[in-house]
């Protein structure tokens, strides 16, 4: 039969609280018993010594025979036999001594003999017999003995009484630690570790990693929540298929589109020129006819760029790598397109000389295209700024080309580095420069992100570990 963790941990700690409450119980009579014990002891104790002191004045009476010492000796009496009959009412069950009655006789007998000597005097006779006295003394040393018999026997149980209430409790704490123990690993075993590894299936599934959960033979809601994961995980899988395939029909469907409007710009303005030169071929106009002809021709160049754009997006390339200083690389994609920059934009360069990596040269490439999109986006004279930065904690670094040109509207951001998307004016851009540069840099285990503020400018943050798989070339 299945238990529920539920279950289970509800059993458990219900053996657990049932073991406490049986070794409560158990104490607390013990120390019930033990406190019993040792008031009838006090009690006992007080009991004797009142006897010792009325056998005191026994003695000096008849060593004196003074009336004033078994008047003392009867008191100590009577109260020796208030206190017996006390022990007897309240603690005779708890007693060890069963003839507690005997003993009272006794001691009635020991006080009316007493109470006969005081008469006698009363009435004149001053000489006590030798038997009287011999029987007085007889009575209280055995009242004496048979007393102290019972104080020594209680004493003796009561010491027992307490070391097997030690050894008791000690036995007691056994079972509880065992128990203890069995819930600690019952609850590492069958709950701490089951939450353990959904814990870890569930940052996978965050991270990307739709695998599958192993197996949990529990018995319980984790087993039965490790199936359902499974089947969620599955499902995730099959969503996620569809979903690529769905992204890479879209993609196809947008590369096509792009691919179609860029090239019917040229296509177009290259049929015009050549129906415009069939009409006119028996003209004498030759310039006329040139100036379409060198039309033409730009148009064709322009369709070869974007075909050559594409390719390049579309290509897969080698990566060769090469140690260098980051600072050296900024400084070689600068002198590239330093022409290109108005003297109305400054460029400011923040690379410390110590970033160090094993980067492909195409990284070169991204930092011309970043630069060349800053300088396309001010219009008015500006600044640029390069920036890098270790990343120690990462093992890598990162660099950003920030501008204050008019920036990028938030509904268009997520689409910036789409293929074919640009905000350029027709025949000024293909779309792909962002592109490639996103694909160049997942290339190189790095990453790309963008952030913007119209108005204010934009700012293009890459990422790069210091190393890279694959063969270093000097």
């Amino acid at each position: 039969m299945k238990i529920s963790i539920r279950g289970k941990i509800f059993l458990a700690f219900a053996i657990f609280i049932g073991l406490s409450a049986l070794i409560w119980a158990r104490s607390y009579y013990s120390q019930y018993i033990l406190n019993q014990k040792i008031q009838i002891i006090e009690r006992k104790y007080d009991l004797f010594n009142a006897i010792l002191e009325a056998r005191r004045y026994e003695k000096n009476y008849f060593l004196s025979f003074d009336r004033k010492n078994i008047a003392e000796a009867l008191d100590y009496i009577r109260q020796a036999e208030d206190i017996l009959r006390n022990i007897l009412k309240e603690y005779g069950r708890y007693t060890l001594a069963k003839n507690l009655d005997q003993r009272i006789t006794e001691l009635v007998t020991y006080k009316e003999s007493l109470a006969d000597l005081i008469e006698q005097q009363e009435q004149g006779h001053l000489v006590t017999p030798p038997d009287t006295i011999e029987l007085i003394r007889k009575q209280g040393r055995i009242l004496t003995s048979e007393l102290e018999k019972i104080v020594k026997k209680e004493s003796e149980f009561t010491r027992d009484l307490i070391g097997k209430s030690q050894t008791i409790h000690f036995l007691a704490l056994i079972p509880v630690f065992i128990l203890s123990v069995s819930i600690a690993l019952f609850l590492i075993f069958n709950v701490n570790r089951p939450l353990k590894t959904i814990e870890n299936a569930i940052t996978k599934i965050a991270s990307g990693d739709f695998e599958n959960i192993p197996e949990i033979k529990t018995g319980d809601e984790f087993e039965s929540l490790v199936v359902s994961l499974n089947n969620m995980i599955d499902e995730l899988n099959k969503r996620s298929k569809q979903l690529i395939q769905a992204q890479k029909l879209a993609s196809l469907g947008r590369l096509t589109s792009g691919v179609a409007h860029e090239l019917n710009n040229p296509l177009n303005n290259i049929s015009t020129s050549i129906q415009i030169l069939i009409e006119e071929i028996e003209e004498e106009d030759l310039e006329f006819k040139k100036e379409l002809l060198i039309g033409a021709e730009k148009e064709v160049e322009r369709g070869k760029d974007i075909v050559r754009s594409l390719l390049e997006f579309a290509r897969e390339r080698t990566l060769t790598l090469k140690q260098v200083y980051f600072l050296d690389l900024v400084n070689s994609a600068i002198k590239h397109v330093k022409s290109e920059i108005p003297n109305n934009i400054r460029l400011k360069v923040e690379v410390p000389d110590n970033i160090q990596a094993t980067v492909g040269l195409r990284i070169r490439s991204v930092i011309i295209n970043l630069i060349t999109n800053a300088v396309h986006a001010i219009k008015d004279g500006g600044e640029i700024t390069i920036r890098a930065y270790n990343e120690l904690e990462k093992d890598g670094f990162s660099f950003q080309v920030i501008d204050t040109g008019e920036g990028i509207p938030q509904n268009i951001i997520t689409k910036i580095f789409d293929p074919f998307f640009t905000t350029k004016e027709v025949g000024k851009g293909s779309g792909l420069g962002l592109s490639i540069i996103y694909g160049i840099m997942e290339q190189h285990s790095g990453n790309i992100s963008v952030s913007s503020e119209v108005g204010k400018g934009t700012t293009f943050t890459c990422s790069l570990p210091f190393h890279q798989p694959g063969q270093l070339e000097l």
